[in-house]
């Protein structure tokens, strides 16, 4: 079952480096030995759950699985207990795959527990088969990946193969991402970005990846130096990169050299793009996607990487903007926020026991309903200005997007970090707060300074009403700021 990796069944590439994460290296011929003896274990199984430490056993464990025709279900190992057993008790998993002497938690107990054996054993890169031979079915479920659960108790988004290669060949297209392509990045495993963009990405195409296990600028530095060419990472680790600049020299020659460095995940602060590229000659790209549709649009390598844009749609991608009533936007501009839809075979197939979310998920046609909110370019760009749930403020008779307030304080010397929310006014509908972390906590800038800054930036209909100071801004694993944690009313 190679048809997402056929690297993987191709004698002449056994040699070529495939994975390392610290001491465990191996080549295609390594990794295809290793997760064809794993997946003859689960060969059968419904379904297998794959705790998802960042390591040679997850990324062997989910390649096994793969090949086996098992839909793999990627764990958090900091999921909480309570939503851990959700989605035990939802997904149901027959196995578990572990690293050797792994410690796990008591959701799992029940689970059997496989441990996944990475040491290389000389074999031949020969592909697992199927059960019933033939051809692998291109709906068949290869992931079910839990969304984060803002919203209510995570659900499950079933991933059929056809999205992870529709998705994987349409960035390889736009990125001009080849076999001689070596990605560094330390990104977590069991989210979309790390997981099939960052392993399942450079497997199909037969090139490497080098991940750092934990992130830091010196491991960037480090890969970078030493042949890596490509970089993923989140806002998070480029904003500790655009800190570290100005006094390591070696991280400059480093990400100057890259091919390619790619953020994604949640938007990258304009401050943070144009404190990299001042430094290093070098312009970070955007990307734009999510469990549900894998990736919908991403600014290509030979496009103008325009800051705060996330590209035009991807190969195969039909997105467009709706207004309140589910309506296309007629018109187009600054001005015009509307909600994004798309739909294509990089989707999902619904969400796992949940059919009435899925139902409501979509729209007629077949459109799904991301709860984005952007402007579209006259050139097909896409810039988001947040999550129609806690981004889109309706204040003064105006739609105002958070991420565009939040660029513009990012630009004050005082502010470090900084969220834009709405909560009600009696005479706006919503007034704008800003919630900021500031860059001297005992000498804040004053609220009225940074309600100013805004109105000489953008409008004075979009300058913050409320600020509030706090020490730090709540995030999850991928760094994304939690707005539904932030104190209600101060």
């Amino acid at each position: 079952m190679t048809d997402l990796f056929p690297p993987l069944a191709d004698p002449g590439r056994a040699a070529r480096p495939a994975l390392a994460f610290g001491e465990h290296r191996l080549t295609y011929g390594e990794l295809a030995g290793a997760a064809r003896r794993l997946g003859e274990r689960i060969a059968g199984a419904e379904r297998v759950a794959v705790w998802a430490t960042p390591t040679a056993q997850t990324a062997v464990g989910v390649v096994g699985a793969l090949l086996a025709g098992v839909p793999a279900v990627p764990l958090n190992p900091r999921s909480g207990e309570s939503e851990l057993a959700h989605i035990v008790a939802d997904s149901a998993p027959r196995r578990v795959l572990v690293a050797p002497g792994t410690e796990l938690p008591g959701a799992l107990r029940g689970v059997e527990r496989v441990e996944v054996d990475v040491e290389p054993r000389g074999e031949s890169p020969a592909p697992a088969q199927p059960a019933a031979g033939g051809h692998p079915d291109p709906e068949a479920p290869a992931l079910v990946v839990y969304t984060s659960g803002t919203t209510g108790a995570p659900k499950g988004a079933v991933v059929p193969r056809r999205a992870l290669a529709t998705t994987l060949d349409a960035l390889a297209e736009a990125w001009a991402w080849t076999e001689d392509d070596v990605l560094v990045h330390g990104l977590p495993l069991f989210h979309v970005h790390g997981l099939v963009l960052g392993v399942l990405g450079p497997l199909r195409l037969g090139g490497e990846l080098r991940h750092l296990g934990r992130f830091t600028p010196e491991g960037v530095a480090r890969e970078l130096g030493a042949g890596a060419n490509v970089l993923f990472g989140v806002p998070t680790m480029y904003h500790r990169l655009a800190e570290a600049l100005p006094d390591d020299p070696e991280l400059v020659r480093a990400l100057a050299g890259a091919r390619l460095l790619v953020s994604g995940s949640a938007a990258l602060p304009v401050r943070d793009h144009e404190r990299i590229a001042a430094a290093t000659g070098r312009r970070v790209v955007e990307r734009y996607g999510m469990t549900e549709t894998l990736m919908n649009t991403a600014v290509r390598v030979d496009g103008e990487p325009r800051a705060g844009t996330v590209g035009p749609p991807l190969g195969g991608v039909e997105l467009r903007l709706v207004d309140e009533s589910g309506a296309p936007l007629e018109e187009h501009g600054p001005e015009c926020v509307g909600e994004i839809q798309v739909r294509g075979a990089n989707l999902f197939s619904g969400y796992l026991n949940r059919p009435d979310a899925t139902a409501a998920a979509f729209a007629d046609g077949g459109w799904f309903r991301t709860g984005d909110m952007a402007v579209l370019e006259p050139d097909g760009y896409v810039r988001i200005v947040g999550r129609k749930a806690t981004d889109l403020i309706k204040s003064g008779g105006y739609k105002i997007g958070a991420g565009e307030i939040e660029n513009a304080l990012l630009e004050h010397p005082g502010v470090r970090e900084v969220a834009v929310t709405g909560e009600p006014d009696a005479d706006l509908g919503e007034r704008i707060v800003a919630w900021v972390v500031a860059a001297d906590p005992q000498a804040p800038p004053a609220a009225a300074e940074l309600a100013d800054h805004v109105a000489a930036l953008l409008a004075p209909h979009k300058r913050p009403r409320t600020v509030r100071f706090l020490a730090v801004l709540p995030r999850n694993d991928l760094g994304k700021v939690m707005k539904r944690a932030l104190p209600q009313g101060g």
